[in-house]
Parts: structure tokens; C-alpha cells; sequence
């Protein structure tokens, strides 16, 4: 077999192949272009949700006739003047966008430069229809560029038929536009799909410009992000655990106001949730990660949606440690409840050096508390909750206006604590919030070693199937740092020697089986800290209150002032709420009286 060289054609279209992969690609490409260019605005048109027309008009720098053409020629790039590629700081470099995209579309490009001798009228166009020139001549528009694509993949039918719904495409459309507003907010955007204005944007700073873009709800749910350590800065804003979707549609990530989609930086997000949101469920978020170019390296994928930190670690320390100390700060809040809070504003500038600044400005009743009460709080709640004299619920219910989730009222079913604040009712799910309460005093007894044991005065035999004593038996050691003392008792059962002392007197055989069932879950792929939280918090659920147990009204008060001064108290170990909140105005809508 001999070898030939390539047709340029298929060149262009195997180049194409890695560079546009449906219309939402060109679209991302396109406008890259125009923020290369130092547009202030860019205009965006789409038609069948970018399969029939693509158009982006901008008003940067625009282009000369002579540098047109050279414009569609692979390999010619306007942004990289001193070679240096490993210190990119444009959206894109490699010059195969224009004519990757010409080679499976009808491409029409328009310019006029900006300044110097111009005059009215002497922009210029250039039609391209796939890969061949289709004409060129005057044309009338502003200075700065116009990009018209239309039939995308019209004569590449092998293409054109793994393309999805114009309703889909048009989504992903949507997607790229949305990210990249986000990543220059001090840039207009306007988009119009088939003739309908769907997005308006003016120049603002990048608060307002993610605020808009995102949920609204975050202005009461959502908790500011501003932090630095090592020369990296962090900032942006998330959602409370408990204000969640089923999709990760809502998550956005920017490297050097680079939109990625990175694996490192998705994985610390979905780390820093660990055990405060449901497994299924995905957490509203926009984090600007600001690294030293030389860094990261940015040229690792063709569309460079990924990036390679030189020192990822680093990057997964600052997302994790900076998203849980911020959630921690949040308190009890919930998205269930929350309506009584003050918004939260994310005050940071992406171009404020790390570190520098307040960060989230906010203001929660809870934070008088936790400051003034602290671990001596804790101590006392813990007391009364094991023994309480009757004269401690007198004086709790005495100092409703202290308290941010109110005094104990009563019971419903047998589940459900009813408790009064100066603003409103509150209702206090038992078992989930006292199963978060009980998993963060195991990890507070664990942070100087293992949790301690509570010695069984007669051992109990759990009987399991292999497999589950087998998986049981090689966890013994991770599980004897949590106080669970187990070890084979033939080859199906396990002897319990010892249960962690924080859970008092848990369901044995109960507690055993479902460890054996998680183990079976998890497997093998977890690290150790991962495997410990999952395991820990499957014997929080069973050292906790159940559903059903009656609590005296002394019980119930220890349980919320525990939850006033407990992180992440706002969600179980599931992440679902622990508590809502009906504020007076609430009620008096359902009597009628507003």
C-alpha cells in the first residue's frame, strides 16, 4: 500500500472533525473570535438551532481586505505575535476555526477595520461554500466583523445525520453562549433564535453578569466564594446543598476566565458536597480559578474545553477546602427554609488578587450565635439532651427571641418537632437532623485519632452471607477508626466487640448488615477518606433518633440548640433539609388575614 498525501478538502473536513463537532461548536469558536478581536458587544442570530444559520456580528478590531483571505488558510492565527504558546492568554490560537468550519458549511465573512484610514463602505466580504471560494466583494456594515454560517454539514450527510434535535442543538447553542457571557461579563451579548430575543445582556461586573445568568433563587440560596493560597484565587458563588438539581447543567467552571469542562475541577466540586447532597443530585455553581500561566497548560484539547495544572493537587486543595469552609459558614440554612434570610451578595472582583477582600457579605441570625455561643453551647445541649430537669425547658422556652430555630412547642406523629421563633414556625425533622448531628460529633471525636469504642459487655454475632463477611472483614481496620470492633466468626458471621460510643446504644445487627451493603456499593474505587465518610455516615443514621421515638420537650430544645451551633445542620447525611420555616406572613396567607 502506498502512501499519498491528503486532498486539502478532506483536510479541512478531518481538521473540522476535531474542532466542530455540532453548531454549538462553530458557534463557541465564532464568538472566541470576536472576544480575541476586543469586541465590547456581540450580537449572536440562530436558526434550527444553528444547523441552518449561525451568524455572529461584533464590533472589534475588525480585518483588512488583504488579511481576509489569509484569515481562511489553516494555520494562520492573529494571536500569537511572539510565539509564545505556552503562555496563551486569548480564547484561541490555532487558526483552523474559519476554515474547518467553511469546509462543511456555506461561510460568509464580512469586515471592516477599525480606525486608521477607513472610510464609510470599504468593508469587505468573502463567501466560502464548502471549502471553495464562492465569491467576494464590498460591503456595508460598522467596523468589526460579521460571520454568517449557514446548511452546517448540509453536504456531509454522515455527519449531519448524528446531529440531534433542533430543539437539543439549539440548548447546547445556548450552553456555549451562557458560559462565555459569564466569562467576559464586561462584554454585551444579545442571541436571537429563529427571529425570538432569548438573551439581553449588558456589560457588568461578574456578579450581576452570574446572578443573571443563573438561578434567581441563588440571591436567598446561594453562598458567595472568594479565597486564595499559593498564588491561586478562587472566587464565584454555589448553592446551598439542599437547593440542587437532577443535572449538572448549572455547574460552570472557568480557568483564567477560560469556560472548561475539567475533571479535576468537576471532582473537587462533586468532593466538596461529599455527604451534604444526594448521590443523584448536583449542586448550582460558577467558580472563577485564577493560576499563574505558566501553570496550566491550556493546549491539551483541541476546542480547549480541558486543561492540565502543572500542580493539581494544589487547584483541588484550594476548590475543596475553599467550598467546604464556605458551606461550613452557612450554617443551618436550608433552601427549604430560607426564605426569611437576607440575600447574599458575591462582593469579590475577578480581578482582585487572591485572597483580598470579605468575600460574601451576609447576614444570618445564626452568627451572632455561633460566635457568642459556641462549643460551651454545645456542651450544654449535649447535657440537657441526656439529662434534662424540667426547670432547663422552662428557661430555654423563656428565650424564644435568642434563638434561631425557636423553643420546642410539641410533637406531630411522633416525628416531627414543632418549635416557635420570634419570626415565624419551624418544623424539625427528628431523625435527619439529629443522624447530621451525630455523624459531625463523630468526625469532631476523630480528628485526633480514632473514634473511641464502647466495649459490648457480651459480644453479638451477626449472621451475613460470604461475600458480606468477607467485604466486612478486609474494612475491619477502616471501621475500628470509627470505634466499630468487628472481627470473622466463621464463614458467615461477624462478632461485634465494640460499637463507636457517640451512638449510645445503636441496632447491632441492623448497623452491621447495612455497612455490609454499602461496602457492596462502594467497592473498591473510593480512596480511604471517602470510603470512612460513606462508612461514617451509615452509622450516624443508626446511632440517631428514629422516626417514632417520643422526645420530651427537654430533648427536642437540646436538639435545635445542637443544630444552631453544628455545621451543615441545614441537610442530612442525604442532603435533604432537616427543618423548614413558615414565617408569620406565610400563615396568615393561609387564614386569609393577608
Amino acid at each position: 500500500m502506498s502512501i499519498t498525501r491528503l486532498p486539502s478538502e478532506l483536510i479541512d473536513r478531518i481538521a473540522a472533525g476535531e474542532v466542530v463537532e455540532r453548531p454549538a461548536s462553530a458557534l463557541k469558536e465564532l464568538i472566541e473570535n470576536a472576544l480575541d478581536a476586543g469586541a465590547r458587544s456581540v450580537a449572536i442570530r440562530l436558526a434550527g438551532g444553528g444547523t441552518d444559520l449561525i451568524e455572529v456580528s461584533d464590533d472589534g478590531s475588525g480585518m483588512p481586505r488583504a488579511e481576509m483571505a489569509l484569515a481562511l488558510e489553516r494555520h494562520a492565527t492573529s494571536k500569537l505575535p511572539d510565539g509564545a504558546i505556552d503562555r496563551v492568554t486569548s480564547f484561541g490560537f490555532r487558526g483552523e476555526a474559519l476554515p474547518s468550519i467553511a469546509s462543511v458549511s456555506r461561510l460568509t465573512l464580512e469586515s471592516r477595520e477599525r480606525g486608521g484610514a477607513n472610510r464609510a463602505g470599504d468593508g469587505w466580504r468573502i463567501e466560502v461554500d464548502h471549502g471553495g471560494r464562492a465569491g467576494e466583494g464590498p460591503a456595508a456594515l460598522p467596523p468589526g466583523t460579521r460571520v454568517r454560517v449557514e446548511g452546517l454539514f448540509a453536504r456531509v450527510p454522515a455527519r449531519r445525520k448524528f446531529l440531534r434535535s433542533a430543539r437539543a442543538e439549539y440548548s447546547a447553542c445556548l450552553d456555549t453562549v451562557k458560559r462565555l457571557a459569564m466569562a467576559r461579563s464586561d462584554v454585551a451579548f444579545s442571541l436571537e433564535h429563529d427571529g425570538r430575543r432569548v438573551l439581553s445582556l449588558q456589560s457588568a461586573a461578574a456578579p450581576a453578569r452570574v446572578a443573571e445568568l443563573l438561578s434567581h433563587e441563588l440571591d436567598r440560596h446561594g453562598i458567595g466564594i472568594d479565597c486564595g493560597r499559593d498564588g491561586l484565587g478562587l472566587t464565584g458563588v454555589i448553592s446551598l446543598p439542599t437547593f440542587n438539581r437532577g443535572m449538572a447543567d448549572q455547574q460552570f467552571l472557568f480557568v483564567n476566565s477560560r469556560p472548561v469542562k475539567d475533571r479535576v475541577l468537576v471532582g473537587a466540586l462533586r468532593a466538596a458536597y461529599r455527604d451534604l447532597i444526594a448521590r443523584d443530585r448536583h449542586p448550582v455553581a460558577a467558580l472563577f480559578l485564577a493560576v499563574p500561566l505558566e501553570d496550566v497548560d491550556v493546549n491539551v484539547h483541541p476546542a480547549k474545553t480541558e486543561v492540565r495544572f502543572r500542580d493539581p493537587s494544589a487547584v483541588r486543595g484550594l476548590i475543596i477546602g475553599g467550598l467546604r469552609r464556605a458551606l461550613d459558614d452557612a450554617g443551618h440554612r436550608s433552601a427549604a427554609h430560607d426564605q426569611a434570610a437576607a440575600p447574599v451578595m458575591w462582593t469579590s472582583d475577578l480581578d482582585r488578587p487572591p485572597g483580598e477582600g470579605a468575600g460574601l457579605a451576609e447576614t444570618h441570625p445564626l452568627a451572632e450565635t455561633r460566635v457568642s455561643a459556641g462549643e460551651t453551647m454545645v456542651a450544654e445541649a449535649r447535657a440537657l439532651f441526656d439529662h434534662a430537669p424540667a426547670a432547663r425547658a422552662e428557661a430555654a422556652t423563656e428565650a424564644v427571641p435568642s434563638f434561631p430555630l425557636g423553643v420546642a412547642r410539641g410533637q406531630v406523629a411522633a416525628t416531627y418537632i414543632v418549635a416557635e421563633a420570634r419570626d415565624g414556625l419551624v418544623i424539625v425533622d427528628q431523625h435527619a437532623a439529629h443522624e447530621r448531628l451525630v455523624l459531625e460529633r463523630m468526625r469532631r471525636a476523630g480528628r485526633g485519632g480514632a473514634v473511641a469504642p464502647q466495649a459490648l459487655l457480651i459480644p453479638e454475632v451477626v449472621e451475613l452471607d460470604e461475600p458480606d463477611c468477607d467485604r466486612l472483614e478486609a474494612a475491619a481496620p477502616e471501621l475500628a477508626e470509627l470505634g466499630l470492633e468487628i472481627e470473622r466468626f466463621g464463614p458467615t458471621a461477624m462478632l461485634v466487640r465494640a460499637t463507636p460510643a457517640p451512638l449510645g446504644t445503636p441496632d447491632v445487627r441492623g448497623l452491621v448488615a447495612d455497612l455490609a451493603a454499602e461496602l457492596a456499593e462502594l467497592g473498591q474505587a473510593l480512596s480511604l477518606r471517602d470510603r470512612l465518610d460513606h462508612v461514617a455516615a451509615t452509622i450516624a443514621c443508626h446511632g440517631s433518633v428514629r422516626a417514632g421515638r417520643i422526645l420530651s420537650v427537654a430533648e427536642m430544645n437540646a436538639l435545635l440548640r445542637e443544630m444552631e451551633v453544628t455545621p451543615r445542620s441545614g441537610q442530612c447525611n442525604h442532603g435533604r433539609p432537616t427543618w423548614v420555616k413558615l414565617g408569620h406572613g406565610e400563615i396568615e396567607k393561609l387564614f386569609g388575614r393577608k
